[in-house]
């Protein structure tokens, strides 16, 4: 009996520290999300028409599909993650390409939170809107970022791999119902999808203070900026006197916008080289075709 009380100790204790960490998380794919219409169906390629009928009644409209989808990849994704655990545990220059990331991500989304001067206080552009298959991939590459230092900080609380699989279990199918809830939120609170991207951009520092300078931020504290950020982003949008601050975020928009056009500049060789491999790859898959 008191083996299995431990057990169960160490499954809430697990359930508790993915939901601490993956706040971020849920806020992130909630706002990616809800761009996404409730109404319509995912326009699948066409030789998949024929499956997309099969599955629609399982994964549902396009917002709803997304979260689903989303959910069966984040448990591929961890089950994969804590089988790589003390690979990840031991090569740090993961964790810096995934701060790379997410700090693109943000500034990438962040560049135009101000809508510049000419639009009224307190008003924001709207995430850009990505299709279907787009929001997909951009969610499971989000989850798989996040959930290293969740993988990392499960396998130290247990060395039991089936517990710690449990516990994670748990706190994945827990966070994406938060993500749903936020979806909703967002729609009534759209300032709420900025909120979300500075979350990325937080997490993405931490990631670098952690790994480059070797300052770790305690779990708890990583949670209460997370929750700080969010109630400052709403005190922003609904008191009037905070919104004289605005020309700060016009200035700091600018700022990522130039950033953003350096970074863009420094990896337009790669970009290129790429899209002339994919292009030659398709006409030469066009010839053998005809």
């Amino acid at each position: 009996m008191e083996f299995y009380w431990s057990i169960i100790v160490i499954v809430l204790q697990l359930v508790f520290l993915e939901g601490i960490l993956s706040i971020d998380n849920a806020a992130v794919i909630g706002a990616l999300v809800t761009p996404l219409p409730s109404d319509k169906k995912i326009v699948w390629p066409q030789p998949l028409e024929r499956l997309g009928e099969l599955l629609h009644p399982l994964l549902g409209n396009q917002r709803t599909a997304a979260l689903r989808v989303g959910l069966l990849g984040a448990y591929l994704g961890r089950g994969l993650m804590l089988l790589m655990a003390s690979f990840l545990i031991h090569n740090s220059w993961i964790k810096v390409i995934g701060a790379a990331y997410l700090i693109h991500l943000a500034f990438d989304n962040l560049e135009d939170m101000s809508g510049g001067g000419s639009e009224e206080d307190g008003e924001v552009k709207p995430i850009k809107v990505q299709s279907f298959w787009a929001t997909v991939f951009t969610v499971e590459l989000m989850d798989l970022v996040f959930s290293i230092d969740n993988v990392v900080a499960a396998v130290s609380i247990s060395n039991k791999l089936w517990v710690v699989m449990i516990g994670v279990a748990i706190g994945i199918l827990t966070m994406r119902f938060a993500a749903g809830i936020f979806s909703y939120v967002v729609e009534r609170e759209p300032i709420l999808q900025q909120a979300a991207y500075i979350l990325v951009l937080n997490i993405g520092i931490e990631l670098v203070l952690d790994q480059i300078w070797h300052i770790t931020i305690p779990d708890l504290l990583r949670f209460g900026i997370s929750i700080s950020t969010i109630v400052l982003v709403l005190a922003y949008a609904h008191f009037k006197p905070l919104q004289k601050l605005r020309f700060i975020l016009v200035w700091l928009a600018q700022g990522i916008g130039i950033v953003n056009e350096f970074v863009d500049w420094a990896f337009a060789p790669l970009r290129g080289l790429f899209n002339l491999m994919v292009k030659t790859l398709r006409q030469t898959t066009e010839l053998q075709e005809s």
